[in-house]
């Protein structure tokens, strides 16, 4: 019986070792306090349409284009860089599909023609991230600053300034559609990520990225070609944030050039830190990304759920962030400990005493 209790105490110790297991944690809680509003807030039905309806569903749908981007960011942030620009590439993105799908017919073709285009131009706009970053040397910082500027200046030039509007049902199919219930967006998330993360995971691809973020010298020396991964990890993140555009407009069918993408570049990074990966590069963790997409999506639902005014909202959210960065804090925890074990020995010497 002592042996089952330490090893169960052995498997909680090594849980609780894992940073985005915190990450669940604090889903568990967003989800318990709205539970506590509302009973029935975890009510998932089939609706008239046949498909699943409630709130869980929505931060679903709602995580996806922030799965894209965190990821995207994760593959990163593991090189020792940052990424500033997904957020100008996801309207960019959306700028270039409502535009070419203003103009073309509502056929199953042009939605594929669109989201072609998506990729290309999301792929050049990562790619430049890439020649700054890989080939001229800047600071990924200021070279990604660059794009965050100069990409919503150029979803302006496409759209004219306006909000462009669209009509395609394959293309919004994306955004609004299901699969056995489930929304296709979040499905389609899903499978980019799992994607992603057996291509980093089941070859050396990840370890060389590690490589770069945690010595680029002593990976070069190694034989590491620290250009070309650095190149293709910025179109990959380009890519990805591209398509998070394409979740983001085809739900509306609708690109808001002011607002489509805007400041969703400081919740990849979020996503990513909740998630257990350094801002210093080296280890990263592609599942701990996906739980801090969610739990990004979850905390932006309960926002709305408890009426917190808007004026409020980033003070809330930096009150949840900043509390579960200090329960994955190494530091935090040990003095936590300390302070128990402190706690126990006046205990402990009672009894003996007794």
């Amino acid at each position: 019986m002592s042996e089952s209790a330490s090893r169960s105490r052995e498997v909680l110790r090594g849980l609780l070792k894992s940073q985005y297991v915190w990450g669940v944690v604090a889903i568990v809680l967003l989800l318990a306090v709205n539970l506590a509003k509302d009973p029935g807030y975890l009510a998932v039905t089939v609706g008239s349409s046949g498909h699943l309806v409630g709130n869980v569903i929505d931060i679903l749908r709602a995580a996806a284009p922030i799965m894209m981007i965190a990821v995207g960011m994760c593959l990163v942030v593991a090189t020792g860089g940052i990424d500033l620009s997904v957020g100008s590439v996801m309207v960019v993105a959306g700028a270039v599909s409502m535009e070419f799908l203003s103009a073309a017919p509502d056929t199953l073709g042009s939605a594929f023609a669109a989201l072609g285009l998506v990729v290309v131009v999301s792929a050049a706009l990562g790619a430049v991230n890439g020649v700054l970053v890989s080939v001229v040397g800047l600071q990924p910082f200021i070279s990604t600053l660059v794009i965050m500027l100069a990409g919503r200046g150029l979803a302006k030039v496409i759209t004219g300034g306006q909000n462009t509007t669209a009509s395609n049902e394959a293309f919004r199919w994306i955004a609004n559609g299901y699969v056995l219930g489930l929304p296709v967006v979040f499905l389609l998330a899903l499978l980019i990520v799992i994607a992603v993360g057996l291509l980093v995971r089941r070859s050396a691809l990840g370890l060389m990225l590690e490589a770069i973020g945690m010595d680029a010298k002593a990976a070069r020396l190694a034989g590491v070609n620290r250009r070309a991964l650095l190149f293709t990890v910025y179109i990959v993140g380009g890519v990805l944030a591209g398509i998070a555009g394409v979740f983001a407009t085809a739900s509306v069918m609708t690109v808001d050039v002011s607002r489509t993408g805007y400041q969703l570049e400081l919740d990849a990074i979020l996503a990513v830190v909740i998630g257990g990966t350094s801002l210093a590069g080296g280890k990263f963790n592609v599942t701990g990304a996906v739980v801090g997409a969610i739990l990004i999506a979850t905390l932006d639902k309960t926002v709305v759920f408890l009426g917190i005014s808007s004026s409020a909202t980033p003070a809330f959210k930096a009150i949840v962030i900043v509390a579960l960065c200090l329960l994955q804090s190494e530091r935090v925890r040990r003095v936590f400990r300390q302070r128990r074990a402190r706690t126990a020995r006046p205990a402990q010497r009672e009894v003996v005493a007794a």
